[in-house]
């Protein structure tokens, strides 16, 4: 069976995380992702990271969102760089062209819009940047956490403003993005056009706070809780005798079913009865939780809250996760073949993983990408010679 975006070409002018998350993703989709990048001047993340492959332009932290691509090097500070951009559009041909520079540098590097839509009348333009096109400040995912209001919705409520420990926003705006493509794509089927598409991070941050606004405009105020919840209780994370659990008790059926453990007798109250009451008497009904929880071991308590049907998990590491029943099964395994080192790397949301060659080196595919255009290897010599590739 194929993959859904098999035939699609798509030409990426990306760095850091949020572009490159994105066309992974179109890539475990069965797209061909050409990421594009300056030779002088390649993507930094490149650089960031353990130096697992004994290779400075290779390190940890630039792998896991660029399996399964093609790299290209060209300079596009030259108009002849410019040129050989605008050619690979017409003449690969390019489906999709994306990128996450900075709007100021749009036309400068000859990938605005108007330009290339010249070059291709149905290619979908797609440009992330941080504020829009017309907000040209730089951005990183924690900047964006913290001006779209989740550091303040996240950590203790006598600590600090805290940020997640996964990049949301870059996720966020890649997956908001990746729906835009697919609405792209469709439209373009049905009518033969293509079209801009802008993704500002911040907007795609803001968006997901539905709750949060909702809530503020009706006059209560929403504020950072730790692993609490500001409208069930108990709601949050709990010490075991040999880890932690987070449980969540979401509705009345539920505290009634944990209350009639064994484990956890005397704790009831008849004003526990309905959420609203366990609300007002939070800190005390936790702290009598913790004192019933802490007596298990984890796997014991897990057994007895699952049997209550109460929801309830592991606070799991990173390892238990690899290992988990659900995931282990269904790992994407990248094996590069110069060195021997393999990535794991987890399952896609839906379906079966994907087959994906080793993240490229950099400018690893100019031959395979140029010679589509009928450059021989002397001619992609001189231009490497030239700065120009």
């Amino acid at each position: 069976m194929t993959r859904a975006l098999e035939g699609l070409t798509v030409l990426a002018l990306e760095q850091a995380t949020t572009l490159p998350f994105l066309t992974y993703r179109l890539v475990c989709d069965g797209a061909r992702v050409i990421r594009v990048e300056n030779p002088q001047r390649p993507d930094p993340n490149r650089f960031v990271g353990r130096d697992v492959l004994g290779e400075p332009a290779m390190r940890a932290y630039f792998l896991p969102n660029n399996c399964g691509k093609e790299a290209i090097t060209l300079n596009l500070a030259t108009a002849e760089g410019r040129a050989l951009l605008h050619d690979l559009v017409r003449r690969l041909p390019v489906d999709v062209l994306a990128t996450n520079q900075r709007p100021r540098s749009y036309a400068a590097l000859g990938i605005d819009e108007p330009t290339l839509r010249a070059v291709r009348r149905d290619l979908i333009w797609l440009g992330i940047s941080g504020f829009g096109p017309d907000h040209d400040e730089p951005a990183y995912d924690p900047v964006l956490q913290a001006r779209a209001g989740f550091m303040a919705l996240t950590g203790e409520p006598d600590g600090p403003p805290t940020p997640f420990g996964a990049p949301m926003v870059d996720l966020g705006a890649a997956e908001h993005a990746y729906g835009e493509v697919m609405k792209a794509l469709y439209r373009r089927a049905k009518t033969g056009e293509g079209a801009r598409i802008d993704v500002a991070m911040f907007r795609s941050a803001v968006s997901w706070l539905v709750a949060p606004f909702a809530v503020e405009s009706l006059g209560e105020p929403v504020t950072r809780r730790g692993s609490g919840h500001q409208f069930f209780a108990p709601v949050g994370v709990q010490a075991t005798r040999d880890g932690h659990v987070y449980l969540a008790v979401g509705n009345d059926a539920q505290w009634k079913a944990l209350a009639a453990l064994p484990a956890f007798a005397g704790i009831d109250r008849p004003e526990y009865a309905a959420n609203a009451g366990r609300i007002a008497d939070a800190a005390r009904l936790h702290a009598a939780l913790g004192e019933r929880l802490v007596r298990l071991t984890t796997d014991a308590a897990l057994a007895l809250l699952r049997g209550a049907e109460v929801p309830v998990a592991r606070v799991a590491t990173l390892p238990d996760v690899l290992a988990d029943p659900l995931v282990a099964p269904h790992l994407v395994r990248v094996r590069d073949a110069r060195t021997g080192v393999t990535i794991a790397l987890p399952p896609p949301p839906v379906g079966e993983p994907p087959a994906l060659s080793f993240p490229p080196r950099l400018g690893e595919h100019n031959a395979r990408v140029y010679g589509a255009l009928a450059l021989t290897s002397a001619e992609i010599a001189a231009l490497k010679a030239r700065g120009i590739v």
